[in-house]
Order: structure tokens, then sequence, then C-alpha cells
């Protein structure tokens, strides 16, 4: 065992570099993927446990007045129905901000669906006026406990009593109206009311919302909401921080192991004599194994501890989103073993890896077979020697040559090198569209920044005067947004008339064309999906007791309500229904057009009549991806040097046997060097030009895929520029010829008995 860890401690010694960067790639991949699993801890388990405490309703209905709600007690299924509450549409003010609201009658605490109090109280029949709001709509709002809100165009009052979180959808400007329970007498004239359904077996859900439609009749029924709907999107961005994060870090452990494999097997090459003389003076073949498995498992260990003590000591302090996933994750029930688990995976993982390489380490017999004079590939080629007859120099010819004389290895170094520069490319990408939408929103389903709601007391020609006379409005489409009925009854999306066909609204298609015509329409993929749909199909929709038949022209990209929105104009809904007017108008701003400023003059021009909000972007809540990307690319950058080091090893050994005859048939120290650095550049090069020709394609199906798996839609990636596809290729070959340069100066400089020595 002595000699065992001597040995392994003069490898180390020889290999210093290597080594560090091999515990810092180790570090980053643990790291990364302790982090995915924060973040998929921190999207599921909050909402979680919030639904299990209240005992969530699986099912909302939103229903006429005039419905029979007491038909579904009677359903299959259905264990549990609470309501039907009244409600109403409403709007609260404080402190300078404005909310949409649904104003919900609720006597007493719901046995289903229990708002869960996080400060305050419940609402008291002593107090009429007082409310409790849901918490995102109490953020937004600014308020407390003993807050007083406008409801603006009125001069009512409500008091806020508590804050409470909820399962349900939750509150988000210019989508979806935030929660407000209240007195059913605060509630006034209700417009609708709202039952919730608990199901024995959740997994029927679609199956239990059909039956209750049906029941109830489709007409008696404006919208329904699942539980399905409502976890998805609470875990929102922080899913998708996750599943970048899991999908690098795996494919940055793939990489690290393959670099690993190939520098075991460029060692073992490199040492086969002392490996013999090891075993001639008593080493068995497991014990030759055990000196490399030992010497990679203790980098390996060594990086996974630190990176595990790093996201456990100092993980919460990560600013922003990471920070508080962290934070989570540290209370919850798995966090511990899965702080042991994925460590040990990666060791694990880094340890077989290198067990295959050393395999090979312990078949070298303990007599040293003579090398063969040449290698099958190492004759100069008919294009190698062309070129050298056509006077050009040695030592790049010759340096080609070496890089691609090996039949086997050499595809095998390009292929190891070419990995983490392709994942670099893909990290690149995502870069680039999140900048896209950034920079370019009207590309990807964003022409609008502002959202416009007009209350009752504002006609339209008075609101559209209103928003016109602003001058960094560019354009004001008047449209409206109802809930739709999918056919089977067992959904329903947004059904959106924006513009008008003198004015049409400017989507962004990513299949088929706009819809200029009677009854065209444009989907998103999330509702095509849901029908099962594509582009020429005609479908029926339900809105209220009215059927609505559209054609689908074309397939617009929808960042909104997870893709679930079919658009048409204004015109063509008005044709079902005459009387249907404007109720909310999309705003395109002028180009350098500052939203905030523009709607803070818009809402202080329309007295009180306006509710003004910015367009969500999805971009927003991906901020934190950038650090993300920049530190993947660290890691892959640290994988790929070990990659880099381990292929001019390799070089250099192969160029020891030529050594004597590039010096004997006249090439200096400074050419026979050059050949060498030629000979790694090629390589870097290669293995460039290939991630970059797969990297591409492959971040933009990635990314598509993603996109259409959130119901936004494919046609949302952006590649990375030319140039800094140009930089990242001429950043490999500068550094591998840079790192490439001093072994070679040394090795072309050997005194002929180390040369001899060598060859030997």
């Amino acid at each position: 065992m002595r000699a065992t860890l001597r040995w392994a401690h003069s490898d180390l010694r020889t290999h210093r570099g290597e080594a560090l960067f091999l515990v810092l790639a180790t570090a980053g991949i643990v790291v990364s993927l302790l982090l995915a699993t924060a973040l998929f801890g921190y999207a599921t388990n909050p909402w979680q446990r919030v639904f299990t405490q209240a005992r969530g309703a699986h099912v909302w209905l939103h229903t006429a007045p005039s419905a029979d709600t007491g038909k579904l007690t009677g359903l299959d299924g259905v264990e549990s129905v609470t309501g039907p509450y009244p409600t109403a549409s409403a709007a609260l003010a404080s402190r300078g901000a404005r909310a949409a609201v649904e104003l919900r009658g609720t006597p007493e605490e719901p046995s289903v669906g229990r708002p869960l109090l996080t400060s305050g109280h419940w609402l008291d029949p002593a107090n009429p006026d007082g409310v409790v709001l849901e918490s995102r709509l109490a953020r937004a709002l600014l308020a407390a406990p003993g807050d007083t809100l406008t409801l603006p165009g009125t001069d009512r009052t409500v008091t806020v009593l508590g804050v409470a979180d909820s399962a349900e959808k939750r509150y988000r400007p210019g989508e979806q109206p935030g929660l407000v329970w209240a007195q059913p007498s605060a509630v006034g004239e209700p417009r609708g009311r709202v039952v919730a359904l608990r199901l024995t077996d959740p997994e029927d859900t679609d199956y239990a919302v059909q039956r209750a439609v049906t029941v109830l009749g489709s007409g008696a029924v404006s919208e329904v909401s699942t539980w399905k709907q409502a976890r998805a999107e609470a875990q929102g961005d922080n899913r998708l921080l996750g599943q970048v994060l899991g999908l690098f870090g795996l494919g940055a452990l793939v990489a690290a192991g393959l670099a690993v494999h190939g520098a075991i097997g460029t060692r073992i090459r490199g040492h086969l004599r002392d490996i013999s003389v090891l075993k001639a003076i008593g080493f068995t073949p497991g014990q030759v194994v055990r000196v490399f498995l030992i010497q990679h498992l203790a980098y390996a260990l060594l990086g996974a501890l630190a990176a595990a003590a790093v996201v456990q000591g100092l993980g919460s302090r990560i600013p922003g989103r990471l920070g508080d996933a962290v934070g989570v994750w540290h209370g919850l029930p798995g966090h511990t073993v899965a702080l042991l688990v994925v460590p040990v995976t990666v060791v694990l993982f880094i340890g077989a890896t290198t067990g295959l390489a050393a395999w090979r380490a312990g078949r070298v017999p303990p007599v040293p077979v003579p090398r063969r004079a040449a290698s099958p590939g190492g004759r100069l080629s008919g294009a190698a020697r062309s070129a050298l007859g056509l006077r050009l120099p040695p030592a790049l010819v010759l340096g080609w040559h070496r890089a691609f004389s090996r039949r086997l290895r050499s595809p095998a170094t390009v292929a190891r090198l070419a990995l983490p520069l392709l994942l670099i490319v893909v990290a690149m990408s995502a870069w680039t569209t999140i900048d896209r939408f950034d920079g370019r929103p009207e590309q990807v389903g964003l022409p609008t920044s502002l959202t416009v709601h007009a209350d009752s007391g504002l006609t339209d020609r008075a609101a559209r005067t209103v928003l016109e006379d602003d001058p960094q409005v560019a354009a004001a489409y008047p449209g409206v947004e109802v809930a739709a009925l999918v056919p089977g009854q067992t959904a329903t999306i947004a059904l959106r008339g924006l513009g008008t066909r003198q004015d049409p609204y400017p989507y962004s298609l990513a299949e088929g064309r706009a819809a200029t015509g009677r009854d065209e329409a444009v989907a998103g993929q999330g509702l095509l999906a849901l029908l099962d749909a594509r582009v020429g199909d005609w479908v029926r929709i339900t809105v209220g007791d009215q059927p609505q038949v559209l054609h689908i022209v074309g397939r617009s990209i929808e960042p909104e309500n997870a893709g679930r929105v079919i658009s048409t104009s204004l015109d063509t809904l008005r044709e079902n229904d005459p009387g249907l007017g404007p109720t909310l108008y999309e705003l395109r701003l002028r180009p350098g057009a500052d939203p905030d400023a523009v709607a803070d003059r818009l809402t202080a021009a329309g007295e009180g009549h306006l509710d003004v909000h910015a367009v969500p972007n999805p971009a927003d809540g991906l901020s934190p991806l950038r650090g993300v990307i920049v530190g993947l690319i660290v890691v892959l950058a640290l994988i790929g040097l070990i990659e880099l080091l381990t292929a001019i090893g390799e070089t250099v050994r192969e160029g020891e046997r030529d050594l004597l005859a590039l010096k004997a048939i006249g090439l200096s120290p400074r050419q026979i060097t050059a050949i060498t650095v030629v000979s790694t550049g090629c390589t870097a090069l290669v293995a460039a030009i290939l991630a970059t020709g797969l990297g591409v394609p492959l971040a933009h199906w990635l990314i598509d895929a993603q996109g259409a798996s959130n119901g936004i839609g494919s046609g949302i990636a952006a590649g990375p520029s030319a140039w800094l596809l140009l930089l990242l290729g001429a950043a490999a070959v500068a550094g591998a010829t840079a790192l490439a340069a001093l072994p070679a100066s040394r090795a072309a400089r050997r005194r002929l008995a180390d040369t001899l020595s060598a060859v030997a």
C-alpha cells in the first residue's frame, strides 16, 4: 500500500495542473447539480405544501349565477364540493399601485381550498368592508393588515384584515386577476359564482371537468381551472432553471468522465515501461489499477466535498432566486439525502470511467514490448507529399499529418475536446435567446409593451383618444379576451380578438400566415397540443352558450397562458356578437420609449379609469440564468483544458520517436516545436468546427423543444452570432497553441541520450 501511495504522490507532483483542473471541474459539476435539485424542490414543494394543508381543490368552476351547482355533489369521483360563492370583477388601488381582482363572497372559511393565513385574521362579520388578500396580490399592492384600499371609479374603500396563501392560480398583472375574499355583502351585484371540487382521484381531472360541464350545461360555465394548471404556473421559471442546470450538469459530468478516461489512457501509454517495472518487482494488476483509481477518486472526492460544503454553507447567500431556492431547500425533507446522493453519484461515475481506463494498465505485460518502428498511419500521405513538393512550410504539413495520422486516437481526441465546446455553444445559444426576448420582443410574441384596461366610466372613443394622444404611443390595438371551452369541455382557453382588419395586430408567426379573412385565427402551440390540431384545421369553441367556429391559418408564438390562446380580429368576434366592445388595449410604443414612464402618464391622464400594466416578458424571470450560464461555461472550459493538456501530452510523446529523424533531415528545434504546436492547433480547430456545426442545430432543437413543452412554441431559439462563434473557435485554437508551445519547445531541445531512451 505504501508503494501504491508513493507512486500516486509522484504522479500528482508531475501532473499538478491537471489534478487542480479536475478538482475544480468536479466541484462545478456537483454545484450545478445540487442547485438544479434545489430549484426543482423550490419550484414544487411550496405550492404542494399549501395545496396539502389547505385541502386544495382539484377543479374550480366559474359559472353563471343561475347554474344549479347542487347537481355536482352526486357526480362519481367527486369527494366534496365547496361553494358556490358569488364573485364580481373589480379593481383595487393602494399607494399608487392598482390591480384587477376577483371579489369572492366567502362568509366562512372553505373546507376545500382553504386560504392559509400568513398574517392578520379571517373575515369578521362585524366588519363588512374587511377583506383578505391573496399573498402575491398583497405584495403587488404593498398592502398589509390594517391598510385601507380604494376601488377606483367608486367611493368605496375596504380594509385589509389578513393576507393568505392559496393553491389557486396566482395574481399576474394584466393576465390573472388577484383573489380577494370578502363578505357576500361586499361583493355587491355578483356577475357569477365559483364552486370548488375535490376529487377522489386527481388523475381523473379532465374526465371530472367534462362531466361537470355536461351536468351544468356548457352555457352555464364560463371558466375552468385545475390544480395542474396552478401547479405548473407556481413552478414557472424555477423549474426551467432547474432543467437547464441539470442538463448542463449532466453534460459536463459526461465530458469530465471522457476527459479523465482520455487522460489516464494517455498517461498509461506514456508509462508503459514504468508499469512493466512495477509488475516485474511484484505489483499485481489490481494494485496497478488501484494506483490510478485511488488517485482520481481522491481528486473527485475533494471536489465533491468542497462543492457540497459551499452549497450547504453559502448557497443561501447567493443573491436572487437561486439563494432563495437553496434556503427553502435546506428545510425540505429530502435535503440531506440529495446532499449526499448527488456528490456520491458524481464520484462513482468518475470512478467508473477511471476504472475502465485503468483496467488497461493492469493488462500491461511485465516485459516491455518493443515499439513498432512506425505506425500504420505514420507514413506521409500523397496529399502531404504533394504539399511538401509545393514548398509549403514543413511544420504546417507535418503538424497536420501528425494530428490526423492516428486512425483511432485522433477521432477520439477530437470528439472528447469537441464535447465541452459543443456544450459551450449550447450555453451561448441560451444566452442569445434570452437577449432576443429582451432586445427584440416583437419577434417572440411580444409586439406590444403595455396592456390597458378601461372601466365602464370611459367610452371606447374616449379611451383611444387618451391613449393615442401620448407622443410615445405608436399604436393602440383595441381588443377583448374571454374564456372559452374547448371541444370535449375539459378545459378553458383564452379567446382573444385584437386589432381590426384595417389595423391588424402584429402577431409573431412561426407557421402559416396572418388571420386576414373572416373566421380566420392564429393559435398558440399550447392550444394546438391541447386540441391535437394543426395549422389548417377548423376548431369549434364555446363562449358561454355561443359557439365560435374558427379556421386556424397560422401558429403564433404565445408566451402567455401556456400558449393556450386562439387569436383573431375584433371584427371576427363582432360578427358573432355585434354588441361586443373592446375591454382592453394593447399598446406598441415608439423605439426608445420608457414603458414605466408611459404607464404613469396614461394612468394620470385616465383619471382613475385606466388600469395600465407592462406586458410580462418571460426573460424577466430568467435573469438568474445569465449567471448560471457564465458559471457553466467556466466549468466546461476547465474540462476542455484538461482534455487539451491530455492531447498536448500525447502529441509530445508521439513526437519523441520522430525527433531524431526530424533533426536528421535538417529541421531546427523551432521547426520541430512548430510541428507539435500546429498539430495541437489543428486538433482544436477541427474540434471547434465540429462543435459549432453540431452545437448550433442542437441548441435550436433543445430550446425549441423546451418552448413547445411550455406552450410558447418552437421558433424562439436564437443562435450566437457568427463573430461570437469565430471568437470561440479562435480562443480554442489560440489556447491550444499557447499551451502546447512550452512542452513542445522542451521536447525539441532534449538531449540525444534522452531521445534514444524514449524511442527504445
